[in-house]
């Protein structure tokens, strides 16, 4: 086996890991491909004989360019009010599809993905690179032209807005969860308003992500009571429910005439639902729930 040989074998062996640490920088699935096919265009030309640590050398070249994407992100957004929804990852209920461990592994449900979105692209690296890959600042300080001391600091305050965001954890058992979230849609079917309050965290959170061709309908909004009339206002009658796992969470991906139209992520926590997380850009839909779907 010749050297390129050798090196493209150890990439593939880090392509899930490579992949779940672009998702959690980058929050789609499109461009996470995308830094990894990056990443492996530069790896194969710089080569590795002279690299002891590989995995950590792989790591901190995807992140470098997550960390490129974001900025770049950033000037295309400046002067947009779009609000985007990071892409979910979809599996059926009960299976969870082999590419999709890595990215699931620590249990990132949709609506901190959401948090880390809103973080500066220096504070989002530092904080995953650190939180969730366990990379040391001395590592992380090059990537961003920090001191460790001050990259410390950017995964520390990172760290403050993701714990002052106050997202709950879940509650575990995903069957409380799906009971909870069929519930909801009963209520919502039937036009039972107290039925939905009922369901729904006095403080709930629902965000609606209708894609660049409806910016203008995208929305956030907050309160049980109103969050309750827009649940009954969106009861169609002709969508059909497909009961789905979204982030490893309870959710559903809502089909019409065959085809899928709406994801919903729910967080369901002490029996309550506190977030909604709805992407209603139907070719986005189409892209990211076409495996769970068709498995079914």
């Amino acid at each position: 086996m010749d050297e390129d040989e050798w090196l493209a074998e150890r990439f593939e062996e880090q392509r899930a890991h490579l992949r779940a640490v672009a998702y959690r920088m980058l929050g789609s699935l499109a461009e996470a491909d995308d830094a990894v096919q990056d990443t492996w265009e530069r790896v194969s030309r710089a080569g590795a004989s002279e690299v002891e640590n590989l995995g950590g050398w792989l790591t901190t070249i995807v992140a470098r360019v997550c960390l490129n994407m974001l900025r770049a992100r950033d000037v295309r957004r400046e002067d947009s009010l779009e609000m985007l929804l990071p892409d979910p990852i979809i599996n059926r209920e009960g299976e969870l599809r082999p590419e999709d461990e890595a990215l699931l592994a620590d249990s990132v449900g949709l609506a901190l993905q959401v948090v880390l979105d809103a973080l500066a692209p220096a504070e989002r690296l530092a904080f995953v690179l650190h939180d969730m890959f366990d990379l040391p600042f001395e590592e992380i300080a090059p990537m961003v032209g920090r001191s460790p001391a001050a990259a410390r600091q950017l995964a520390s305050r990172a760290r403050r807005r993701v714990k002052g965001s106050a997202v709950p954890s879940p509650d575990p058992d995903i069957a409380r969860q799906r009971a909870v979230v069929d519930a909801f849609f009963a209520a919502a079917r039937g036009g039972d308003f107290d039925a939905l309050l009922a369901l729904l965290h006095p403080d709930v959170v629902l965000r609606a992500d209708y894609g660049p061709s409806r910016p203008s309908a995208s929305t956030v909004v907050r309160g049980a009571a109103a969050v309750a009339r827009q649940a009954r206002l969106g009861a169609n009658p002709a969508a059909e429910i497909h009961p789905a796992l979204i982030n490893g969470t309870a959710g559903v991906v809502i089909t019409i005439d065959g085809r899928a139209h709406v994801v919903m992520a729910f967080l369901v926590a002490q029996d309550q639902v506190v977030e909604i997380d709805v992407i209603a850009d139907p070719e986005r839909v189409r892209r990211v729930a076409s495996a769970a779907l068709n498995a079914q």
